[in-house]
């Protein structure tokens, strides 16, 4: 059980995942002392500059570059940003006494399809292991499967995409076969849930998968988003997308021996989403 009013350092904050999880950080009780997001002209490639004058006890690395078509056209983005930037995040960590990570992966590393992105954060897993067996820092990996929210995302995830382009009556593309292609979609609150979760439990040095447990196939989602919105988008199909995995259902054993459990259904957390968006103009 973590101890309350912890001092923490967050990377990528204003980052979906960051900013929901700064949030609930705060209302558990912990301090955000530092935050590092390029979206603030901080970079963590630039995380030796930082000045720390209390006493952090826990790193929380959510910053990354998470778009797997981009890391592939440019593998440096996966280098820099999700293998050089956790590297120095860890480093960090050892030179600051700072004896706690929590460090966020993928679930994609599950799926048979790899890339620049994926083997960067498998890097990133195996990095975490190794300062704990060397330096004794204590970790937790999390991985997220394709989290979604209200949010104006400016990773543009796929959520984001489907809703803001049937606001705006414009296609909606899949890029694989339409029977077949799928994700484990999972909606913030139920992620959030997850980690505190995770944190909160007195083992760590552990890895947790997180999703709503809801293999989804992105036809009938992209259908139900036009249906709900009104909508005159069309659907567009594609060929697949180099190295992207097709079908993705994950695994969550593990986070539901702790008391995880998803709450919110796919259909709704898609209303929510929706509702979001059709009231913020910022689209």
């Amino acid at each position: 059980m973590l101890k309350k009013h912890m001092n923490i350092i967050l990377t990528g904050h204003k980052g979906l995942i960051g900013s929901f999880l700064k949030k609930r950080l705060e209302e558990e009780g912990h301090r955000i002392v530092k935050g590092i997001d390029i979206r603030e002209g901080t970079n963590i490639l630039d995380i030796n500059d930082l000045e720390i004058e209390d006493k952090v006890d826990m790193m929380v690395h959510t910053a990354a570059h998470c778009k797997i078509n981009q890391a592939i056209k440019n593998p440096e983005l996966a280098y820099y940003n999700d293998v050089k930037g956790t590297f120095r995040v860890l480093e960090f960590c050892r030179k600051n006494k700072i004896p706690k990570i929590v460090y966020f992966s993928s679930s994609r590393i599950l799926n048979k399809e790899k890339n620049p992105y994926t083997a960067a954060k498998i890097y990133g897993e195996e990095l975490c292991k190794a300062y704990h067996d060397s330096y004794g820092i204590d970790y937790l990996i999390i991985r997220p499967s394709t989290v979604y929210a209200g949010f104006l995302d400016e990773t543009k995830r796929l959520m984001h995409i489907f809703i803001t382009n049937a606001l705006k009556g414009r296609d909606l593309e899949i890029y694989g076969d339409l029977e077949t292609k799928t994700l484990d979609f999972t909606y913030i609150d139920d992620f959030i849930e997850g980690v505190i979760l995770t944190m909160n439990n007195p083992e760590w040095n552990k890895d947790y998968n997180i999703s709503g447990r809801e293999e989804s196939n992105i036809y009938e989602l992209a259908e139900f988003i036009i249906k709900e919105l009104g909508s005159h988008s069309q659907i567009k199909v594609y060929d697949a997308e180099i190295a992207q995995p097709q079908q993705v259902n994950v695994d969550i054993s593990e986070i539901e021996k702790i008391g995880y459990r998803p709450k919110v259904s796919l259909k709704e957390g898609v209303k929510k989403t929706i509702l979001w968006y059709k009231e913020n103009s910022k689209i």
